[in-house]
């Protein structure tokens, strides 16, 4: 299907709206322990999986579902067998003499076989020794197979060696121990609190929230049909279709975001530049007192789209801010903004007697505006700062 960028920019930007909601907060014991946000939290929960005698309650089941998935990719003659692995984490193959420590997240170990795992969350061996993971897994002359465990399989990140590993997905693995779970009646009423955590895994790393809704689901599929996009719907199979559609959707959306990121840090440069050379004189000018003394861009994190204008005389500082740093602010200033405009510049003012803001307006000034640069005589940005400055 011929797919150029410029349509698959169309459809992230145009589902942002729908898929934000469906990934609004909702409770799950993971999201509320934060759990899973770092690859050995998921390799300890994969690990108590693949245990025979796990507290789960399973036995060998999801071994041997995950053995099975690693052969469905092994030759015939490569592949190991499906059970009887120890389970060990965290383990050093570098061997009796190493080029450099390596740590292998996951190693399944029996008396024939070796399977070594890299856990991360893509497709991707992020530093480690393929080579020397399938050797150590060989060591003793056992069948070895080296298995990266992610999120999402991007092929480009392969590279190294680790083109030649066996890639499974959380959602291929979690998806066939929920039909097995499904399917065992009598497992799921002896074991209720398992089966309780198990099904909160699914939510968290197979099913995700709250699907979209209705509307939701219609606006996507009107978007898929307005990109060019919908003829995937005929595609099979459909569950590698759907897989490919997503793994180029978060290519672009990645992309959008580094470059909306940069675009952020272009606006921030160009602001700061006409605060200094234009802004600073065309307040103080109008300013008997409390005259802007620095202009400043040093702050971070969900501050970072921010100028600070410091003032003399003991005068509350003001600031302009763009883009997440206005979200934030109009969110805990005292009286928000109904209906923000967030290409717009804002100017706040720090309280004088609490941490935070007394004052925010929106000014006309796009950020495309400041983009392309603003005039000498453009004193939009001075009437937003002397709004805010002689407020009460």
């Amino acid at each position: 299907m011929p797919t150029t960028p410029s349509s698959l920019d169309q459809m992230v930007t145009a589902l942002v709206p729908s898929l934000s909601r469906s990934l609004a907060e909702q409770f799950n014991v993971f999201r509320v322990m934060h759990h899973g946000t770092h690859e050995k939290q998921l390799s300890n929960v994969f690990a108590w999986l693949l245990r025979v005698d796990g507290t789960h309650g399973l036995g060998d089941a999801f071994q041997i579902l995950f053995v099975e998935h690693v052969n469905r990719y092994l030759p015939a003659g490569r592949q190991v067998p499906v059970c009887g692995y120890r389970v060990v984490q965290e383990v050093d193959t570098s061997g009796p003499d190493p080029r450099g420590r390596d740590i292998a997240d996951i190693v399944l170990a029996s008396d024939r076989a070796s399977v070594v795992v890299e856990n991360f969350e893509s497709s991707d061996g992020h530093g480690h020794d393929y080579e020397g993971y399938l050797a150590f897994g060989a060591q003793g002359g056992k069948q070895s197979a080296v298995v990266l465990l992610c999120a999402r399989h991007e092929n480009h990140r392969q590279k190294r060696g680790w083109e030649r590993a066996v890639v499974l997905t959380y959602a291929e693995l979690l998806a066939g121990l929920s039909a097995h779970i499904a399917d065992n009646t009598a497992w799921r009423c002896e074991h209720p609190q398992q089966l309780f955590f198990i099904n909160e895994m699914f939510h968290h790393f197979l099913e995700g929230p709250t699907a979209m809704n209705i509307e939701d689901r219609i606006t996507f599929i009107r978007t898929m049909c307005e990109t060019g996009e919908s003829a995937r719907y005929g595609h099979r199979p459909q569950e590698v279709a759907a897989q490919e559609f997503a793994d180029l959707l978060a290519q672009h959306a990645r992309r959008q975001f580094d470059e909306g990121r940069g675009t952020l840090a272009e606006a921030k440069r160009a602001l700061k530049r006409f605060a200094e050379q234009i802004l600073m004189d065309q307040i103080n000018s109008a300013l008997q007192n409390g005259h802007i003394a620095s202009v400043q861009a040093r702050f971070v994190g969900q501050w970072e789209w921010c100028i600070t204008l410091g003032r003399s005389d003991s005068a509350p500082a003001v600031y302009l801010e763009f883009g997440p740093t206005a979200v934030v602010e109009n969110g805990r200033a005292p009286v928000p903004l109904a209906d923000p405009d967030y290409a717009k510049v804002f100017v706040t003012r720090k309280a004088a007697d609490y941490d935070g803001i007394d004052q925010i307006v929106q000014t006309a000034v796009g950020l495309d505006e400041v983009l392309a640069g603003l005039g000498g005589d453009d004193v939009r940005l001075r009437d937003g700062v002397l709004a805010v400055v002689k407020a009460n």
